[in-house]
């Protein structure tokens, strides 16, 4: 069935569907986090994902699950618990830093997915992959000046080198960095165990370990769970519906047929509607260090990721 519904989907129309439904997370993370905590939010957003997919996939991934090898099923769990954990550092960073820096960072995951790729996925890295590298990683030094410096008419002015590594800025940036790595693993993972299984199952199984891992994170933080109102509950809802299973489902649909690599430059495109939501609902402007930043991270990963499988999946 998934085949002859790939055969009738362009890669690059359901990518773009699938850009569309993530670039709305930030969004509604920002509204929740009006009562909700982080973590609570992220797990109410991976739980309510995994029980609104319970009705359609509960049957068929116990029979799947029956005839994987064990190995299988651990890179499933693992992928799962990646992306747990990704959705707790990412969604604490909203807490401290803008919109545009968080989604900015956390979207050098095809980078980094580019860069790992030879030892997890025995793909070759090219001259192409590490000047990418190079670009994309300047561009993070400049989203993470936002917090200590300015532009001004005389020029760019900052505050002392130590207090560039304080603040809720500075926090919120690192731990928006290490979502992306954390994305990266959930990926490359799924690369590697994706064909074996189905969409429903491969996406109820995670989401389900991820859910788990979180609430586990909830009760070991002991993170207070309170009566939230009834919007609350509605942006955690629309999370789970909108970028969770739309979004992040388009994008494990074709980990099946395209490399890690070319699926990752999917996410290149989130910051730019990200920040143009965020502009429209939150009035949230991004800063002209975040601008250039932005920029040069997003041309760091398109060198390194486009060059290493593009056009290879694109003639497949």
């Amino acid at each position: 069935m998934e085949k002859n519904i790939a055969s009738k989907i362009s890669p690059l129309a359901g990518l773009f569907l699938g850009i569309l439904a993530v670039s709305t997370a930030s969004l509604f993370i920002r509204f929740a986090q009006g009562e909700a905590p982080s973590l609570v939010i992220a797990a109410g957003r991976l739980t309510g994902a995994t029980l609104l997919l319970a009705p359609f996939a509960l049957k068929g991934a116990i029979r799947e699950l029956k005839r994987l090898k064990t190995r299988s099923i651990l890179l499933l769990l693992l992928a799962g618990v990646f992306l747990g954990f990704h959705f707790a550092t990412w969604i604490t960073s909203l807490e401290y830093t803008s919109i545009a820096s968080s989604v900015v960072l956390v979207t050098t995951a095809p980078l980094w997915v580019a860069i790992l790729s030879p030892v997890l996925l025995k793909e070759k890295v090219t001259k192409a992959v590490l000047f990418g590298l190079a670009v994309s990683l300047t561009g993070s030094v400049i989203v993470g000046l936002n917090s200590a410096c300015r532009i001004t008419s005389g020029g760019l002015e900052c505050v002392a080198l130590s207090s560039m590594f304080q603040g809720r800025a500075v926090w919120g940036n690192f731990l928006a960095l290490i979502g992306a790595f954390l994305s990266a693993g959930y990926l490359m993972v799924g690369r590697r165990v994706r064909h074996e299984i189905s969409l429903p199952t491969y996406t109820f199984l995670v989401y389900g370990a991820a859910a788990v891992t979180l609430i586990l994170m909830v009760l070991v933080t002991g993170t207070k769970l309170e009566v939230y109102s009834t919007k609350i509950w509605v942006w955690i809802l629309l999370l789970a519906i909108v970028p969770q299973l739309i979004g992040h489902s388009t994008f494990n649909y074709f980990l099946k047929s395209l490399s890690a690599a070319f699926v990752s430059v999917a996410l290149l495109g989130e910051p730019v509607g990200t920040v143009i939501l965020a502009y429209l609902f939150l009035h949230e402007s991004p800063s002209a260090l975040e601008i250039v930043g932005g920029i040069l991270i997003l041309a760091g990963i398109a060198i390194a990721t486009t060059s290493n499988g593009r056009r290879k999946e694109l003639t497949a």
